[in-house]
């Protein structure tokens, strides 16, 4: 107190001491105090300090002493402004930037506050602001224009007053200043009626002053005014109704203007400089409106072209056309006459205007583009022919920019329909021609725009008017563009879609909203739908014919109905029907044409043929609906297209008229080529002729129709090739003798041979042409075999089709080599024998043909089959050539070993790597889809005869050499990933062996050396997880094991026992339950293991560990169950075989992925272990460091067996209690240091230990022994942290190992075995595990993992801390600070005292006290501060020993981090919570004044601490006065630390500021703290403060003078977050504080400090420094 009373003193003056001891002034009923109000000088210095300060280069703090200032302007207007004055005055040289904030401040308030600022302030403003605005003669903008800003916020009240000080400085004959004139035109702006009265006096001074200006900126600014001026005048004649004299007219100043005008036109337009000539530009545009007509009439002529020559002078054209407008609007109204002369060039400027570029990024051009357009609006009034005639002939200019401006003004022009241009509607449509054949995108877009205004006037139906249908729909056409690259990006850019997208609609709207267009569009809009170049018109078309069409038939029109005859250009009925359903089969081609050309078909109906109508009424709408129910991707194309040929047959039939048919045929086979462009669209024409001859009975019509398709098809590409063989196929459905004949008469003709119309598309070599017309031929003979009625077809196929066939396939394959490149060739004819095939073989069986040259035919076939894709299975292809390979085997020659290798590869690789038969293939150009059923088949069949070719092979050797040449081409398939492809190996092998059993004859007693491999390759998948697999696996076992016993003597009709019972586990295992399935295996095992011989032991074991890494998880099981039961029955017998078989485990475990299969490796490691346990152990702890993933598995298996567990954990706990943890080895030899380097057997075992306890089955052993072996971690964690691993340079791994981390992770298993789940849980939860294995962390680590021991498994605790107490007299520190820490935080819970530890550890902590490592000692002083919350009510018992403890902790010396200090204060806060008062009465003071220099430590830890410990204090000292002394004494601080930057220290604050609350007297202040200060509620610290210094006013008024000094101490503090808060306090206290007790303060000191603060170097601290400042008022 006393401190404060000086310090108290000393800042306040002297004066105001005698007000603040006579309460009797301020409270009493006497006179109030003789100077009650804010000392001015105080004021005075605040405002100045705010405006030394206004320049700041912190944005936030100019803007908050910007508000400041026009808060205290705002309270006393006069007074702030006065100083805004002064300030200026004084500080002449002030910097341009700070004297522009000053002005703007006053300018603010003068906006705001204009009617309370009085008389005189008024007038010493306008002075000032005139002075500031003309002193310097140089033109400065921002301050010159600040200070005209003010003269103008005035203005719009005192007009009179402001008008008298401008006008002194705008005198006649002197030139004035740039801002006086600036300011006469913003005024006239912001005050018209204000203004205008004075505008012919003004204007009269300013003529003579025109002349006289030399300087473009003077020009400049008069321009700029006489503008303002002009546009003032006409806003005030505009409403003279509101004005204040009525009787202005415009010639009261027509004659000044016309004078400034001829000055600023022939002077001032020619100027150089742009910015003046727009701005001159610009006011002789307003002024045209007020001056006298025949002045104006004549100055047109020099006028205009003077404005029009501007825009080739600058690029801002859009003034210049605001003002020519304006010029023109004057002209026309006053019905000028001279106007006409100017027409010629106004028209050629106004159109290169309108020809620019408009972007509409940039609005000047946008804006400038519609003021032109205006200026012809004007002039299309008065001289419409002229302007028609200009824009016609400019439309025959090619340049691109003139036409889209020709253009534009065209449409302005059509949209204006004044009637003169009724007449010119003729000549308007023949001068549009030229500009639709023009190429550019661009000008097409205003074309269409043109054409769309033409069409709602009524061009459209004059002649020419199909011209403009057609432009649109050619449009409507238009490909996507083909941008390549990055481009420019042009804003005007019109991409072929976007005219596209404009042209559909354009069309659309044509077709919905100008009703008098039906008779133009229907039905001509037909036309454009067949010519190809239309195609991608047809989506909008046919909407628009469906519109159209529906309308004239619901409205029963008689145009409804078309005569295909009369109209002009129509197609046939026939093309529009075939173009449609064309279109229909491609539903989603060129932006989706099937649904609307099918809705068009249905409204045509009537119109194609009169029988119609009621079947496509019923059969078109489901088509339809299919369509919108699909996608381009879900539609089944195979289905879609048979329902539109069956839909076509229907309607043929339906229509019933051969005639019509015929001529159907015919048209639609004229119309192929239209489709050369389009082959599969063409492919389905052709089966749609194919339909049409099927209902066609003109026999020579067909025959013509066949010729004229097969003349005409381009034989080279395949998908036309197979389009022409269906059509023809499904002709031959009717027409069978016909078709075959014609097919024989077309191979014998000599088109065939000469003709080069069949050759004229075709490229290549004439041979291989001529074999492409072969192949379409036999696909013809394939499909026609296929289509043509069965009771037909019997008696032809080996007279005609397999003849022909014959010949043209035996010339192809044998008469040419065929290139293996020419896929399409060999497609062909492979296609064609399927097609055959499939048809024939239901008829017709056949004994093989004996081919000579068998060799070169399998080479061939072979070729087929490598041309297959390899990825699915589309045609029977592979079928048709095994089948024939299988037959041709028996055939001599025999084959030699290499060729029956690659036949056997090429078979099966293109048999087995075929995806399942539920794969949907993708479609391809080549084949339509096998639906499902048939493609099961085509699999079906493809198999068998693959299992017959490889029989085949096998009859030719059936040995069991001879069985392994067949094998190996399976063998790798039976590992495959994918189901289908196993399923299919070991289906094969099943064939295969039995075939071999079934043919088998023994002849000498041979070996059958490859039996251990077949049953290891075999019998993992017994378990796989397709049951076909296993059935077919386990049947080849059995056939394997009696090929075994044939082998070995047996008879044929022997019955072995042992392999007999095989046959019902064949049963089980078509159950998938995992455990049957090895348990089936296990017994499978069994049986193997009886029949096997000695010799094929090794083999089986060694493809066993293979079968470990199978594809499928249940096989690497399987495998693992047959190894480990064949080991434990004949396992003894490989004991020199063991570390190699551990070698190979370890290499085998690398690619295993597979859980339980690892487990099963264990197992194989434990029944190695169970027989030779020295060996494995000895080699497992000696693997190098850090254990790979095997080692790590083998040592966890050894868990496995608890009795092997036991005998390992007690050895390696012997081992780590007398092996040294580490050694310290110096790090370099010059420098000093030593580096802890972890000893390399513990840390071995402490791995090898982790690994075993991950078993789970570990848990019994490690249960019996876990206070020691939970002891024996903990500690050697303690040994460990900081240590590094050991080097090692043949080892650069080891270096990795994180030595503490291992003891930690298998202390972590340990709890895990022990089940101390929730002590587990509660660690993880705490990250404890990545805290206690780094030195940094170590002591919170061990914390944590005592605490969740005391909370979740108290009663292990008396046992682990017997185990615990020896190690804290420990040679190593680091196990003395684990063992501390761990009983330190035992003490913070009860469990200890129930559990009779409490005096045990009490002991250990006093003596722990006085340990020579001040941690040890850290951590007892913790431990003793514990038991206040662990056993508070042992506290007083111990009471002396705490205090004295605390009390020496408060004062250790040798305390480097103050963290002994630390936790003396926070024990000692614990401790008071439960010591009696007596125990702790006459020490309260003294601990007080102990902690009250920490509050202001820089320590944030420790200012918490302190504040926390002052707050526990309180309750000792309540109702004492030298205790709320202390309280009042740091309450200051209390409060300004709630803005601490730490928010543990924010938390501390209100803790303690809740609990001392009742303490401090106030009634309003504690409810306040007790409501508002709480932990999880965010504050609004300055509200708070706000109130707070309203109840310290009511409650505390004596102590002002003391809070306010303690407050200011604060703005010196190293926190800026806190000397902010400082300045708030300040702040609000000011602004709070009623006017009589003002002379509580100190206001000297206060605005000193507070000036101060607005110069601090945080930016936060001025802005509130600033805003305390606005509360001097």
């Amino acid at each position: 107190m006393f401190a404060s009373v000086k310090l108290s003193q000393r800042l306040t003056p002297a004066h105001l001491f005698p007000r603040r001891n006579a309460p009797s002034s301020a409270t009493g009923s006497g006179e109030p105090a003789p100077l009650s109000t804010m000392d001015e000088t105080d004021v005075e210095q605040v405002t100045l300090a705010l405006l030394d300060a206004a320049n700041d280069k912190d944005s936030a703090v100019q803007e908050q002493v910007r508000k400041s200032m026009l808060t205290l302007g705002k309270q006393q207007p006069d007074r702030v402004l006065a100083m805004c004055q002064d300030y200026l005055l004084k500080h002449p040289k002030l910097v341009v930037s700070h004297r522009v904030v000053i002005l703007r401040t006053i300018e603010l308030i003068a906006s705001c506050k204009i009617e309370e600022i009085t008389s005189p302030s008024i007038k010493r403003i306008i002075a000032l602001a005139s002075d500031e605005m003309t002193r310097s003669k140089e033109v400065i903008p921002d301050w010159q224009q600040a200070a005209s800003n003010i003269l103008v916020a005035v203005g719009n009240k005192h007009i009179n007053d402001i008008m008298e000080e401008i006008l002194n400085k705008f005198q006649p004959g002197v030139l004035p200043h740039f801002f006086v004139v600036q300011t006469l035109a913003n005024l006239s702006e912001s005050n018209v009626y204000g203004m205008v009265p004075f505008l012919n006096a003004i204007l009269g001074t300013m003529l003579p002053m025109l002349s006289m200006a030399k300087q473009d900126n003077m020009k400049w600014v008069f321009s700029s005014a006489l503008c303002h001026f002009s546009d003032s005048i006409l806003e005030y004649l505009a409403n003279l109704d509101k004005a204040p004299d009525p009787t202005v007219r415009k010639d009261t100043f027509s004659s000044e203007i016309y004078a400034a005008f001829e000055i600023l036109f022939n002077n001032w337009l020619q100027s150089r400089e742009s910015k003046l000539r727009l701005t001159v530009a610009e006011a002789v545009g307003s002024m045209c409106h007020l001056m006298a007509s025949d002045k104006l009439e004549e100055q047109i002529p020099k006028l205009i072209p003077a404005v029009l020559s501007l825009y080739k002078k600058n690029n801002e054209h859009y003034i210049i056309s605001k003002s020519l407008c304006q010029v023109l609007d004057a002209s026309v109204n006053m019905g000028s006459r001279v106007l006409e002369t100017q027409l010629d060039s106004l028209f050629l400027a106004l159109h290169q205007q309108v020809s620019a570029p408009t972007d509409y990024n940039n609005p000047p051009t946008v804006k400038n583009h519609n003021e032109v357009l205006r200026c012809f609006s004007l002039l299309a009034n008065s001289f419409p022919d002229r302007l028609v005639m200009f824009v016609l002939q400019k439309l025959e200019n090619s340049n691109e920019r003139s036409r889209m401006g020709s253009l534009a003004v065209l449409r302005h022009l059509i949209n204006s329909s004044t009637s003169t241009m009724e007449s010119k509607k003729l000549l308007i449509l023949a001068s549009i021609r030229q500009p639709m054949a023009d190429h550019s995108n661009k000008v097409k877009k205003r074309v269409v725009q043109v054409i769309s205004a033409m069409a709602h006037h009524g061009y459209l139906e004059l002649e020419g008017g199909e011209l403009l249908v057609r432009f649109i729909v050619q449009h409507c056409a238009l490909h996507d563009t083909n941008q390549r690259g990055e481009r420019q990006s042009d804003p005007e850019e019109v991409t072929n879609e976007a005219l596209r997208a404009m042209c559909d609609s354009t069309l659309h709207l044509l077709t919905t909203t100008v009703g008098r267009l039906a008779d133009v569009l229907w039905p001509k809009l037909l036309y454009y739908l067949t010519p190809s170049q239309f195609s991608n018109a047809t989506t909008p078309l046919c909407k628009s014919l469906v519109v159209l069409g529906n309308k004239k038939k619901s409205n029963q029109e008689p145009s409804f109905n078309i005569n295909f005859t009369q109209e002009v250009n129509l197609p046939s009925r026939q093309t529009l029907m075939i173009r449609l359903l064309v279109n229909a089969a491609f539903p989603f081609s060129s932006r989706g044409h099937g649904a609307p050309s099918l809705a068009l078909l249905q409204i045509l109906s009537i119109n194609i043929h009169h029988n119609t109508e009621l079947l496509w009424d019923n059969e078109i709408p489901p088509l339809l609906s299919i369509l919108e129910e699909s996608t381009a991707q879900s539609l089944d194309k195979k289905y879609w297209n048979e329902k539109l040929l069956k839909f076509l047959s229907k309607t043929l039939a339906t229509i019933d008229d051969d005639k019509w048919v015929c001529q159907l045929a015919a048209e639609a086979t004229r119309y192929l080529s239209t489709y050369n462009n389009a082959l599969e669209e063409k492919s389905f024409l052709y089966q749609c002729i194919g339909v049409t001859l099927q209902q066609c009975f003109n026999k020579e019509v067909v025959k013509k129709q066949l010729q004229e398709v097969l003349l005409t098809a381009r034989h080279s590409d395949a998908v036309e090739r197979e389009g022409v063989a269906i059509g023809i196929g499904l002709c031959a459905n009717s027409h069978l003798e016909g078709t075959l004949a014609k097919l024989d008469e077309f191979d014998k003709s000599d088109a065939f041979k000469k003709s080069p119309s069949i050759f004229n598309l075709l490229k290549e070599r004439n041979d291989v042409e001529v074999e492409k017309v072969k192949s379409t031929l036999i696909l013809c003979y394939g499909q026609v075999a296929l289509n043509a009625p069965p009771e037909k077809i019997l008696n032809r196929i080996d007279q005609d089709i397999l003849r022909c066939i014959s010949k043209h396939f035996n010339t192809k394959v044998l008469g040419i080599k065929v290139e293996t490149k020419d896929l399409t060739m060999k497609l062909s004819l492979i296609q064609s024998v399927g097609l055959i095939a499939k048809a024939i073989s239901e008829c017709v069986k056949k004994q093989g043909y004996i081919f000579s040259r068998k060799q070169e035919l399998i080479g061939v076939m072979l070729d087929f089959i490598k041309a297959e894709p390899a990825d699915s299975l589309r045609t029977p292809v592979r079928h048709l050539v095994m089948t024939t390979c299988a037959n041709l085997i028996p055939l001599d020659p025999v084959l030699s070993e290499n060729e029956s290798f690659d036949l056997l590869k090429v078979c099966v690789n293109s048999v087995f790597s075929l995806p399942p038969e539920t794969h949907t293939p993708e479609k391809t150009k080549e084949e339509e889809i096998l639906d499902a059923k048939k493609r099961k088949a085509l699999h079906k069949d493809t198999l068998a005869a693959l299992q017959e070719l490889l029989k085949s092979v096998l009859a030719k050797e059936p040995t069991p050499d001879g069985l392994q040449n067949v094998f190996k081409h399976i063998e790798s398939w039976l590992t495959s990933g994918h189901d289908h492809e196993r399923e299919r190996a070991v289906t094969a092998t099943a064939h295969l062996l039995a075939y071999y059993l079934d043919n088998l004859t023994v002849k000498n007693m041979v070996s059958f050396h490859n039996l251990g491999a077949l049953l290891g390759r075999l019998s993992p998948r017994c378990s796989d997880p397709q049951p076909a697999v296993r059935t077919a696996a386990i049947n080849s076992i059995y056939t394997l094991l009696y090929i075994q016993l044939r082998y070995e003597g047996f008879s044929l009709d022997y019955k072995d026992e042992a392999v007999d019972s095989l046959l019902p586990l064949r049963d089980r295992l078509e159950n998938p339950d995992h455990s049957v399935l090895y348990k089936t295996c296990s017994d499978l095992t069994k049986v193997m293991s009886k029949r096997l011989p000695q010799q094929q032991m090794t083999t089986l074991v060694f493809m066993l560990f293979e079968g470990l890494a199978d594809s499928q998880t249940n096989c690497c099981r399987a495998s693992s169950v047959i190894l480990n039961t064949l080991l434990k029955s004949r396992g003894g017998g490989l004991q020199e075989l063991v570390p190699e078989m551990l070698e190979v485990l370890h290499v085998r475990l690398q690619s295993i992925t597979e859980e339980q299969v690892r487990v099963a490796v264990g197992q194989t490691v434990l029944i190695l272990a169970s027989q030779h346990l020295q060996t494995v152990f000895n080699t497992l702890v000696n693997q190098p460091l850090p254990y790979d993933s095997w080692t790590s598995e083998m040592w966890m298996a050894l868990g496995a067996d608890p009795i092997v567990a036991n005998q390992i954990i007690e050895m390696v706990m012997e081992k780590l209690v007398i092996m040294a943890p580490y050694v310290d080895k110096k790090e370099y030899v010059m420098r000093g240091g030593t580096t802890k380097v972890a000893t390399n057997q513990p840390l071995a075992m402490t791995c090898g230990l982790k690994e075993l306890l991950l078993n789970g089955q570990t848990q019994e052993p490690a249960v019996a022994l876990f206070p020691q072996l939970f002891s024996c971690l903990t500690v050697r964690i303690g040994a460990s942290v900081g240590v590094s691993a050991p080097k090692d340079h043949n080892n650069k791994y080891i270096a990795s190992i994180h030595v503490a981390g291992v003891a930690a992770d298998a202390l972590r298993i340990l709890l895990a075995r022990g089940q101390l789940d929730e002590v587990m849980k509660r660690l993880d939860e705490d990250n404890a595990w990545d805290a206690i294995r780094e030195p940094n962390t170590h002591v919170t680590g061990v914390t944590l993992l005592a605490r969740a021991m005391a909370k979740h498994a108290g009663p292990r605790l008396p046992a682990i801390v017997e185990c615990l107490c020896p190690s804290l007299n420990n040679i190593y520190e680091c196990q003395r600070i684990t063992v501390t820490a761990f009983f330190s935080e035992l003490l913070n819970h009860h469990v200890v005292t129930e559990l009779m530890l409490i005096d045990v550890l009490m002991n250990n902590m006093m003596e722990r006290i006085s340990d020579p490592n001040c941690t040890v000692r850290m951590l007892a002083v913790r431990g003793l501060g514990n038991i206040a919350q662990g056993s508070p009510e042992k506290v007083n018992k111990y009471a002396k020993e705490l205090l004295a403890a605390m009390s020496s902790g408060m004062e250790e010396k040798d305390d480097p981090g103050k963290l002994i200090t630390l936790e003396a204060m926070s024990g000692l806060s614990k401790v008071l919570l439960y010591l009696d008062k007596k125990n702790v009465h006459l020490m309260v003071v003294y601990i007080f004044m102990k902690i009250k220099p920490f509050l202001e430590s820089e320590n944030d830890e420790i200012r918490c601490a302190s504040i926390y410990l002052m707050g526990n204090l309180s309750k000792f000292g309540s109702g004492e006065q030298v205790f709320k002394d202390q309280i009042h004494n740091v309450l200051v601080s209390l409060l300004l630390h709630l803005v601490d930057p730490n928010p543990h220290v924010v938390k501390a604050c209100k803790f303690a500021m809740r609990v001392c609350a009742p303490v401090v007297g106030s009634e309003q202040i504690t409810t306040m703290f007790q409501n508002h200060l709480h932990d999880d509620k965010s504050l609004h610290y300055g509200e708070f403060i706000n109130d707070l210094t309203k109840y310290l006013i009511q409650d505390f008024p004596g102590m002002l003078n003391f809070y306010h000094i303690s407050v200011i101490q604060f703005f010196k503090s190293n926190w800026p977050e806190v000397r902010a808060g400082a300045a708030m306090f300040i702040g609000f206290l000011l602004g709070n504080l009623p006017e009589d007790l003002l002379s509580h303060l100190n206001m000297g000191t206060i605005s000193k400090g507070l000036v101060m603060l607005l110069q601090d170097p945080d930016p936060v601290v001025r802005v509130k420094a600033a805003e305390a400042m606005g509360h001097f008022h």
